[in-house]
């Protein structure tokens, strides 16, 4: 029987050196090869900037992405694309309190401004990213550009009074071009923690009589992805 044992460990041998030398596969590139689904909820806080610098956005949702082509060889740029969009149905603002600016020689050109808290929902189903090549095991950075849809119960940016009484007109509906960097770190096999930082802009192109809009906002954004 040993003849044919040692003959079983021989053949068994070169099998063996083989999975020495590869290893086993890092989740970033099981993820990057095998392009699974990417199902991420997650959850951003931001500030408005520049003239919106004291309004405040929190925003929940989930995310859903897939990598869609090879990696692709560009030098420092090298990676692949990611097409994904998200369903958001938290959206909160906090602005400030309703206040009037009174004009102390004319009462009637008075302006009053509205504020407060808004509520609403975004979709987002436009999202761009790029995954960078990396030789870490773990860590992957990317950036990305994405454009959503914003519906708010009340009308967003909060609509003023101009004189007379009429109403300023800004929109319940609102546009969310935005992009930004991000970074997600595999805690294990198709498990990853991500991190984001985006530049959202707010306009309702026009649909009101104004379109003062919030021109940028930064929010951080953490998500935790179950790749299937």
């Amino acid at each position: 029987m040993k003849p044919i044992r040692n003959l079983f460990l021989l053949a068994l041998f070169p099998l063996h050196l083989a999975a020495q030398a590869t290893g086993p596969i890092s989740p970033v590139a099981e993820v990057s090869s095998q392009k699974p689904w990417g199902l991420t909820p997650f959850l951003n806080y931001g500030n408005g900037v520049a003239d919106r610098s004291d309004y405040r956005f929190l925003i929940g949702g989930v995310e859903v992405t897939k990598p869609i082509t090879p990696v692709v060889h560009a030098g420092p740029l090298s990676g692949q694309f990611e097409f994904g969009g998200s369903i958001i149905p938290l959206w909160q603002a906090f602005t400030p309190a309703p206040y009037t600016l009174r004009e102390p020689t004319n009462p009637q050109l008075s302006s009053s401004y509205g504020g407060g808290h808004y509520t609403g929902f975004s979709v987002v189903p436009v999202i761009f990213r790029w995954d960078f090549l990396t030789r870490s095991p773990r860590w992957q950075p990317w950036f990305q550009a994405s454009a959503g849809v914003i519906y708010t119960t009340h009308k967003f940016p909060p609509d003023v009074l101009v004189p007379h009484g009429f109403p300023g007109g800004t929109s319940v509906w609102n546009f969310s071009p935005q992009g930004g960097i991000g970074l997600r770190y595999f805690t294990r096999s198709r498990r990853s923690i991500d991190f984001g930082v985006n530049s959202v802009h707010i306009s309702s192109a026009s649909l009101g009589d104004k379109n003062p809009g919030v021109n940028a906002s930064i929010q951080v954004q953490v998500g935790y992805t179950f790749w299937k």
